[in-house]
C-alpha cells in the first residue's frame, strides 16, 4: 500500500481518536464540576446548621448624615451647613454602636479626630472661598479608616502578627499622608488576616471582623475591616490596598465599591512592611466607599504627582464604548457561579447592550489558570513571607510552625502555615509557562478593550461565605487575583443584595491608565441597579 494511501486511513482513525479524547476530557471535566457543586452544598448544608441561630446585623441608621457620600459630606462642611466636629461626631458614635458586634475597628483614635476636626472648624471661620478649598482640601474633616497594616503614624501596625502587637507606626505611609494632606480625618484602623494574606479578616491578635449583612458571614480579606466599616456606615471612605483581590473581595461581600487603579499609579511606601515604592509590584492602594462618586476624587487625592498619567476628568461616552464580558474563568479549583450572580452579570449586560447596541461575550486564553498565574508572580513580590511573618526576628517554615500548631505553641493563624505549606512543599510554578501565559492573555485583553473598552467579569462564585468555609475552597479568590497579575486597572461595583440579604456584584475592567471608563461605567451602574444597600 502506498504512503498516501495509508494517510488516508489514518486520517479518520485520528480525527476518532481526537473527537473520543475531546468528548472524555469534557465528560471529565463535567463530572467534577458537579463534584464541586455537589462539595459546595454539603458544606453550605454543614455550616448554615452550625450558625443558623447566630445571625445578627447592625442596628438603623440613627442620622442621615451617615448615608452620605464623603463628596457631599465635604461639600456641606466647606459651605458650613454642617460642622466637621458634629460629621465626626456622629461617625464616632455609629463606630462605637457597631464595632462591638462587627469587630472591624481594632485600634481607634476619636478623642485626637474631634479635636482635629475642631481645628477644621475654626480654620472655616476665616476662610471664605469654598471652590478653592475644594481643590486644594477636598475632603477638608471627612473621617475615613485605614486597614492596620497601613501605616498610620502614632497607631499601632500589627499588620495581624502576634510578633508585632506592640509595633507602632512613626510615620504615615505616604496614601495615608496624601488623604491627611487633602483634609481627611482619620479615625483609627482596621482589622486584617495576618500578614495580609487570606480571605478572612481573622488573626491571633484581634480576632475576627464580622459581615454588617449577617455576622455568621465573612467580610473578606484583607481590607476588610475598612469594608464592613463602610458598608455599616461607620466611616464613608477608606484607605486600602490590594495584591490579591484585597479591596476587591471585600468591597463585593460588603456591598460597596472598591478600585484597584492601574499599576504604578499610587504608592506602597508603607503599606504592609515595604519600606519603598516598588512600580513593579501587583500591590496597589485604592479607596472603598459606598458612593460611586467618590472614587474619581479620592484616586486623585492617593495618585499624587502621578494623577496626570490618568484621564480622570476626561467626559466618557457611554455609548460608544465597546463592552466585553466573559461569565466564567474556566477554573476547575473554583466554585461554579451561582445562578443569581450570573443572572447579575447578564443584567448588566444587557443593560449596555441597550446603551451601546452591542456587547460580545469571551472566553479569554489563561483565565483557567488564575490561581496558578498570580501565585507564580506572587514570587516576584519585594518581601519574604516567612521573615516577615516573625517580623524579621527570623526565617521561620512549615514543618516548624506544624510542630508548634500541635505543641500548642503556635503563634500563626492557620492560613499562615498553608502559606507556609504552599511554599515549602508544593511545586514551584513553571516560569517560562506563566509569564508566556500571563503575556498572551494580557495581549489578548488589551487588544479587545483598547482605550475605549471595558470587560465585565464575575467577582466571585457566590456572595459572602459562612466563617472558616473559605478554608474548604480556598481558590474562588482567583476571580479577583487574576487582575493584579495582569495589573490591570478594576473596579468593584455593588448591585443590590440576594435572595439572602447578601451583596452581590460585579467587575469592570479596563486597560492600563483608562481608569476613568470603570470609574464612569461604576456610575451607570449605580444609577441603573442601586448601588450600596443600607444592611440595616
Amino acid at each position: 500500500m502506498c504512503n498516501s494511501a495509508r494517510l488516508k486511513e489514518n486520517k479518520p482513525q485520528n480525527q476518532r481518536r481526537t473527537t473520543f479524547k475531546k468528548f472524555a476530557l469534557d465528560l471529565l471535566w463535567f463530572v467534577i464540576v458537579q463534584i464541586h457543586v455537589l462539595l459546595d452544598l454539603v458544606i453550605d448544608f454543614c455550616f448554615k446548621l452550625y450558625y443558623q441561630n447566630k445571625i445578627q446585623k447592625v442596628p438603623p441608621i440613627k442620622n442621615d448624615l451617615l448615608q452620605d457620600s464623603a463628596v457631599t459630606l465635604a461639600k456641606k462642611i466647606r459651605n458650613k451647613q454642617v460642622s466637621a466636629e458634629e460629621v465626626v461626631q456622629v461617625f464616632v458614635e455609629r463606630c462605637k454602636e457597631v464595632n462591638g458586634m462587627l469587630n472591624m475597628i481594632v485600634e481607634e483614635c476619636y478623642d485626637q479626630a474631634i479635636q482635629e476636626a475642631k481645628k477644621v472648624d475654626k480654620f472655616l471661620k476665616d476662610h471664605e472661598d469654598p471652590a478653592s478649598l475644594e481643590k486644594s482640601k477636598p475632603f477638608l474633616g471627612v473621617p475615613f479608616t485605614t486597614k492596620d497594616s497601613n501605616r498610620a503614624k502614632g497607631l499601632l501596625h500589627t499588620v495581624g502578627s502576634v510578633h508585632r502587637k506592640d509595633y507602632r507606626s512613626e510615620e504615615d505611609a505616604t496614601v495615608i499622608g496624601y488623604l491627611k494632606a487633602a483634609g481627611g480625618i482619620l479615625l483609627g484602623s482596621t482589622n486584617v488576616p495576618e500578614m495580609n494574606l487570606w480571605t478572612e479578616s481573622r488573626n491571633n491578635v484581634y480576632g475576627q471582623t464580622n459581615n454588617p449583612y449577617d455576622t455568621t458571614r465573612t467580610v473578606g480579606g484583607s481590607s476588610g475591616g475598612d469594608a464592613a466599616a463602610v458598608a455599616s456606615c461607620a466611616v464613608p471612605m477608606t484607605v486600602s490596598s490590594d495584591i490579591g483581590g484585597s479591596i476587591r473581595m471585600p468591597a463585593f461581600f460588603n456591598g460597596v465599591f472598591g478600585y484597584k487603579p492601574s499599576q504604578g499609579i499610587t504608592s506602597i511606601k508603607g503599606v504592609g512592611m515595604r519600606e519603598n515604592d516598588f512600580e513593579n509590584s501587583m500591590a496597589a492602594v485604592g479607596p472603598i466607599c459606598k458612593k460611586a462618586e467618590d472614587l474619581a476624587p479620592l484616586l486623585k487625592v492617593l495618585a499624587g504627582n502621578k494623577v496626570h498619567k490618568l484621564k480622570l476628568d476626561e467626559p466618557v461616552n457611554l455609548k460608544t464604548l465597546n463592552i466585553f464580558y466573559q461569565e466564567e474563568s474556566g477554573d476547575i479549583r473554583t466554585s461554579k457561579i451561582n445562578g443569581e450572580l450570573r443572572e447579575a452579570l447578564r443584567k448588566v449586560v444587557a443593560h449596555f447592550q441597550n446603551i451601546t447596541g452591542s456587547a460580545t461575550k469571551v472566553k479569554l486564553p489563561g483565565t483557567e489558570s488564575s490561581f496558578r498565574l498570580w501565585r507564580y508572580w506572587m514570587t516576584k513580590e519585594e518581601g519574604e513571607f516567612r521573615y516577615n511573618l516573625t517580623n524579621r526576628q527570623y526565617r521561620t517554615s512549615a514543618k516548624a510552625e506544624i510542630i508548634n500548631l500541635f505543641t500548642f505553641r503556635s503563634q500563626v493563624t492557620a492560613a499562615a502555615i498553608l502559606k507556609l505549606i504552599d511554599e515549602d512543599y508544593f511545586p514551584k510554578e513553571n516560569s517560562q509557562w506563566a509569564e508566556e501565559t500571563t503575556e498572551n492573555l494580557k495581549k489578548q485583553l488589551l487588544m479587545k478593550l483598547g482605550d475605549n473598552g471595558v470587560l465585565f467579569y464575575p467577582s466571585s462564585p457566590f456572595p459572602a461565605g459562612y466563617h472558616y468555609s473559605a478554608y474548604l475552597r480556598p481558590y474562588n479568590f482567583g476571580y479577583w487575583c487574576i487582575f493584579n497579575a495582569l495589573n490591570l486597572p478594576t473596579c468593584q461595583v455593588p448591585l443590590g443584595l440576594d435572595k439572602n440579604g447578601l451583596p452581590i456584584g460585579i467587575q469592570v475592567v479596563a486597560a492600563p491608565y483608562q481608569d476613568h471608563l470603570c470609574l464612569a461605567v461604576a456610575k451607570e451602574l449605580e444609577s441603573a441597579f442601586g448601588g450600596w444597600v443600607n444592611p440595616s
